[in-house]
């Protein structure tokens, strides 16, 4: 009994008490109703659908479950077979079937991202915005909720997390002996250090950057910080939250006046939390986060700026019209937002052009080149102008991500890649129509990601529930089969073979990377030192450099600045052997049609093979008797493999970053004797362990130790897989070949549930076939009807 405690103790509410049942309908209703209003109404039906078939299903599976805990409590001995059953029960009961869409505005500082977020939500002002400098300090999450009020929750570094980042600021602001006036010039000039001593002025006061780490940890904060470190501001009203959230999330200037106590906690804050009142325009389920462009030179703040990044299913990189062309910045975006796809859960990358509404008439009739059509108006220029960067763009995102990812990739077939947009316009509407500055349309699209999604999880949920609850039913059933044992032999044998057949295609795929890998390591081998020489010089030489090369050695490698573009000696001298890898690591992880390359159609197609042989067993041996345990089998098989298939997304990451940690790691200590150079020349001194360091490493070894740890990787992934599919599948046939006595010999009845899951999932048909229907009739309804012109307003 002993083995089934931890299940027995996480035991359920039931849902069926009478007494609280019909005012939990009826507020369950009105929720429901009011979570799907940012969606047409059409929609709304469809989603209420499903929303319905989810709540009775959950409730279907904790009754179910109540019964057979209640049948067990008492024994000392539990079957596997009840144990096995009893804890998929519980994992249904407890998954979220489905996770919220998270989608990355990913931008340089000025971009524009606050603005356009407060534009989707309809709040002019609420997120801090301004044209002069950088603004949101930190990752700020915006998503809507069920509650009637705005709230915030600002989550700051734990004591330990500050007391990590204090000393590194203190080493980068002391120094231990007399500089010469130029050199002190440059130490005081350098912009890591400027941001150094803001941190600590704005936390301790002025006079802070002067005291050592030892000083600052027996001074008093200016700001009260709560030991909870976690701040929670509520309003009535967006204005009042806005007002109250501004000090925490805004970036303040040295000339600030009339501080406010809040505004000494930005320094401590990891990250924000705002949750909206049920939503018009943003449904509950979508997180729009505004991710800073560079990350942070807190180890935290930048793990998780990382994190963040990579759990985006969508990403919109957001670019303002005047530095959309050839701006570094705005590269490096693109290929960290690439990235993710490589490594993350992102399967839709967008550029977003902000600002468009900016354009000087005569400036751009000068220049313009293209089309016969007179310009009549700054208006007309505008839309002519976006149309142009449409097309532009589009083609260069399009010929990047080609090269970089394979050619079924979902983002590939998007039929919008670029988003013009003004936010500026879209409130006042002085040269362009609401439709015309495309924020509708982001909307749009989020409604539709969310409604896909939405769908496809419940129809999912709903299969794999009426599947676990047909075979518990059909345990209680005394019809006994001829040679059972013999049939799951049979099938396990077929498992077996088809296990090693798919373990030979799995090393046949990770196999691909042995080539682009060799390539890679002789690449970076020859231009390590050029790529070394690039991330260690500055246009004005030490000028101002000082404490930025010290913080990039202090966090191993790796600089984040709000102020400056990022820097990582790690990822830098790896990138030959990413441009090598990219084509093909993406091909291994990518779903769609079996191919040589990929890894998922493989396990696909290992997963039909099974299902087709228990059709093919149950069909010739006699299961067509007992169909509810074929049906289970044959669902089973793709709830395993749907859960493997998130255990690889896991794995994918690490293995990805493997090459940049294992350099990382060989180069610990350069990057740790780096840090400690004092004085004179520092600059030079530090440069030059660094090269020796890297030379050295390179000498013995440090690029193949980099493939073979990313080689090690794969295998594990492999191994894993394997072991993962004959441990689940084993323990799923065995509870196939128990039956009535032999599982438990009064096991509990659940024929009522199983007829409520059986009218469930006839129910999941018909809402998919309902949704097509209106789904149709939309569509025919549109195609009838004459256009409407959006209105047109003349500039004033």
């Amino acid at each position: 009994m002993a083995e089934t405690k931890d299940v027995f103790g996480q035991e359920p509410h039931p849902v069926e008490d009478d007494f609280y049942e019909e005012p939990m309908r009826k507020r369950r209703k009105s929720d429901r109703d009011q979570r799907f209003r940012a969606f047409p109404s059409v929609e709304q039906s469809s989603l209420k659908e499903y929303e319905k078939l989810e709540s009775r299903t959950r409730r279907v599976l904790s009754n179910t479950y109540q019964k057979l805990i209640q049948s067990v409590f008492l024994d000392d001995s539990v079957p596997n077979g009840v144990k096995y059953l009893i804890n998929r029960l519980l994992a249904l009961i407890e998954k979220p079937t489905s996770d919220p869409i998270y989608i990355g505005l990913f931008g340089s500082t000025g971009a524009g991202k606050s603005s356009l977020i407060n534009a989707i939500i309809q709040q002019a002002m609420f997120l801090p915005v301004s044209g002069e400098s950088i603004c949101t300090s930190c990752i700020v999450q915006v998503s809507s909720g069920c509650c009637g009020q705005y709230e915030a929750k600002i989550h700051l570094l734990s004591d330990q997390e500050w007391r990590e980042e204090l000393k590194n600021l203190t080493k980068l602001l002391h120094r231990t002996e007399e500089l010469g006036g130029e050199e002190a010039d440059a130490w005081n000039g350098d912009e890591a250090a400027e941001e150094a001593a803001r941190k600590l002025q704005m936390v301790y006061g002025n006079g802070a950057e002067s005291k050592n780490y030892e000083e600052l940890l027996k001074a008093k904060p200016k700001g009260k910080i709560p030991t909870c470190r976690v701040i929670t501001l509520k309003a009535e009203e967006a204005e009042e939250l806005s007002n109250k959230l501004d000090p925490y999330i805004r970036m303040q200037r040295r000339d600030w006046d009339g501080e406010a106590a809040e505004m000494h906690i930005w320094p401590l804050i990891k990250h924000v939390e705002v949750t909206l009142p049920k939503s018009d325009l943003i449904p509950e389920g979508v997180v729009l986060v505004d991710i800073p462009g560079t990350g942070d030179f807190n180890s935290k703040r930048d793990e998780m700026w990382k994190k963040t990044i990579d759990k985006c299913s969508v990403i919109w990189v957001i670019s303002d019209v005047e530095r959309v062309s050839g701006g570094r910045a705005h590269e490096d975006l693109l290929n960290e937002s690439i990235k993710a796809c490589q490594r993350g859960l992102c399967r839709d990358v967008a550029l977003v052009v902000t600002k468009t509404d900016k354009l000087h008439l005569p400036e751009y009739l000068r220049e313009r080149k293209a089309g016969n059509q007179a310009i009549q108006s700054q208006r007309e220029a505008v839309l002519e102008r976006n149309e142009m960067i449409k097309l532009q763009r589009t083609r260069i995102l399009k010929e990047k991500l080609e090269r970089k990812l394979p050619a079924d990739f979902k983002v590939l077939e998007a039929s919008d890649l670029v988003y013009t947009v003004s936010a500026q316009e879209y409130w006042q509407q002085a040269l362009l129509t609401e439709e015309e500055t495309e924020i509708p349309k982001l909307r749009e699209d989020i409604r539709k990601s969310l409604l896909v999604k939405k769908k496809r999880t419940v129809t999912k949920y709903v299969t794999e529930a009426f599947g676990l609850l047909l075979l518990t039913d059909s345990f209680n059933s005394t019809q006994k089969l001829p040679n059972e044992h013999l049939h799951v032999s049979d099938l396990w044998r077929f498992t077996e073979e088809k296990v090693e057949l798919l373990e030979k295609a799995i090393t046949q795929c990770f196999a691909c990377m042995e080539r682009p890998l060799k390539e890679g390591v002789r690449t970076a081998r020859t231009s390590y030192r050029c790529i070394l020489r690039a991330c260690l010089v500055r246009s004005k030489g030490n000028q101002g450099f000082h404490q930025t090369l010290k913080a990039v050695c202090l966090k191993n490698g790796v600089y984040a600045s709000r102020t400056l573009a990022r820097i990582d000696l790690n990822e830098a001298l790896t990138q030959p052997i990413y441009d090598q890898i990219d084509p093909v690591f993406a091909s291994i992880f990518r779903t769609g049609k079996p191919a040589g390359l990929a890894l998922m159609p493989h396990l696909d197609a290992f997963k039909y093979s099974l299902q087709e042989k228990m059709m093919e067993i149950g069909i010739r041996s006699g299961w067509k008797y007992d169909s509810c345990k074929k049906n289970f089998l044959i669902q089973e098989i793709s709830a395993i493999l749907g859960g493997l298939e998130d255990h690889i997304l896991r794995r994918k990451r690490r293995i990805y970053e493997s090459l940049t940690a294992s350099i990382q790691s060989d180069l610990k200590l350069c990057y740790e004797e780096a840090a400690q150079i004092t004085g004179k020349k520092a600059c030079e001194r530090m440069k030059d362990v660094i090269r020796r360091g890297v030379d050295r490493q390179v000498a013995e070894g440090m690029f193949e130790r980099a493939q073979e740890r990313m080689q090690h990787q794969f295998q594990q992934l492999k191994a894993g897989i394997v072991e993962k599919v004959k441990g689940s599948i084993a323990s799923m046939l065995a509870l196939a070949s128990s039956q009535g006595d032999g599982l438990y010999k009064e096991l509990a009845d659940v024929g009522s549930e199983y007829k409520e899951m059986a009218k469930l999932h006839r129910s999941l048909r018909e809402a998919a076939e309902n949704a097509r229907l209106r789904k149709g009739m939309q569509e025919f309804l549109l195609r009838a009807s004459p256009r409407k012109a959006g209105p047109r307003r003349t500039p004033l």
